[in-house]
């Protein structure tokens, strides 16, 4: 595996959005550096040039290179000598943004990290990952909770059929910030994202149930056949889906459920997820996520905890840890272990070296394709009554 020691520096990061006012930009920064395996270095900070340039201090990024807008920010770094230019830009910003700046950024040979969902709609995905392959670059999307250690660990489990053949799976993401409409009182956070404008065809489906889906694919493997999906906008008034669920068959007949909330009442980020296999089952939750729960009949229930050091845990599992157990490692760390999976293949393009394009352990290009063509097909199915519609994109990981 590749290390920094080949480089002999940390990599250079770039960050696009994460302003004031923003949440994800900051845990884009603190995951980027978590392992001091980068610097940010440089940034556009805001799409207001003011609000950029006055928001750089909050990153300690010098005045040179605190930039008006991704445009300048990649012109400047590309004049720069290359042992000084960044290695990759981070892009935290709304979802209708993340194309121009992801596309400008490929085709400027700088490596990518993306926010999800990765484009407005599925042309742009389409676009994005059609100039990725004919690039050299590495691009990541931050399906950062793939990157816990138990979820890697159940995710070894299954592949290597521990569980026999997967046959149903139930991934829930319910929250319930927005059982008002926030959006009407200017909340930054809930703005954007029941706009149609900005957030795409999707509210809710768009902004969560993508990570309840996009848990289940990576954990399983499994390929999906068709879907059917009703989605609802319970507060009156609002433009987007609050609420909804769809049911997805697979390739192999199982069969997969996911439901995504924005209006439950005390819910949080309780993403959870359960898969029912021929020789056993495991549930994990992600606002509990150092624990994995195992079951088989007529054996007692397991519950594997994060320990590194444990006999059980496989090595996928534990080298996503960072403590010992019994130390919670929670959402930074977790969006760590993708940043850190993406600098292993940043280092291998930095040197020469082959690396894995598709069947990466972070979530790529082609993952940010099948997410879009998720939210699309499920807003299709539910304007259809619930409709089945195909599920299969050409670019899916198998």
């Amino acid at each position: 595996m590749a290390t920094n020691n080949d480089l002999n520096r940390k990599l250079r990061m770039a960050l696009v959005g994460g302003g004031q006012g923003s949440f994800i930009g900051r845990v884009h920064c603190t995951a980027a550096v978590l392992d001091n395996r980068a610097a940010l270095v440089a940034g556009a900070l805001s799409s207001n040039p003011e609000r950029a340039k006055a928001s750089a201090p909050d990153y300690d990024i010098p005045a040179d290179r605190a930039y008006g807008s991704y445009q300048e920010l990649i012109e400047a770094e590309l004049n720069l000598p290359a042992d000084e230019r960044i290695d990759f830009i981070s892009i935290a910003t709304p979802n209708f943004t993340h194309f121009e700046i992801a596309k400008a950024a490929v085709e400027a040979g700088f490596n990518v990290i993306c926010d999800k969902p990765m484009t407005f709609d599925l042309a742009q995905a389409e676009e994005l990952a059609t100039t990725v392959d004919q690039s050299n670059v590495v691009f990541a999307v931050s399906h950062n909770y793939t990157g816990y250690p138990l979820v890697r660990q159940a995710r070894e489990m299954i592949l290597n059929g521990e569980l026999g053949e997967i046959q149903a799976v139930r991934s829930n993401y319910i929250q319930g910030w927005l059982r008002t409409r926030l959006e009407t009182d200017e909340q930054k956070q809930a703005a954007w994202r029941t706009d149609p404008a900005k957030s795409g065809a999707a509210g809710c489906f768009g902004d969560i149930a993508t990570h309840a889906y996009n848990l289940g694919r990576y954990m399983t493997g499994l390929l999906p056949a068709e879907i059917s999906c009703h989605l609802k906008t319970f507060e009156e008034g609002r433009q987007l889906d609050d609420y909804g669920t769809a049911i997805v068959r697979f390739d192999n007949g199982g069969l997969g459920t996911v439901t995504a909330s924005q209006i439950s009442h005390g819910r949080e980020n309780d993403l959870s997820i359960e898969i029912d296999g021929t020789l056993g089952a495991i549930q994990w939750r992600q606002e509990e996520p150092n624990q994995l729960v195992v079951r088989a009949n007529g054996q007692p229930r397991k519950i594997y905890t994060r320990d590194p050091n444990a006999p059980f845990m496989n090595e996928a599992g534990a080298g996503a840890c960072r403590l010992p157990a019994g130390h919670p490692e929670a959402f930074f760390e977790a969006f760590a272990n993708v940043y850190r999976s993406a600098f292993d293949a940043m280092i291998d393009r930095a040197m020469d070296r082959e690396y894995e394009r598709r069947d990466t352990v972070f979530p790529n290009v082609h993952d940010g394709v099948e997410g879009m063509y998720f939210i699309q097909q499920c807003v299709a199915s539910s304007a259809e009554n619930g409709a089945w519609l195909p599920l299969k994109h050409e670019r899916a990981r198998r």
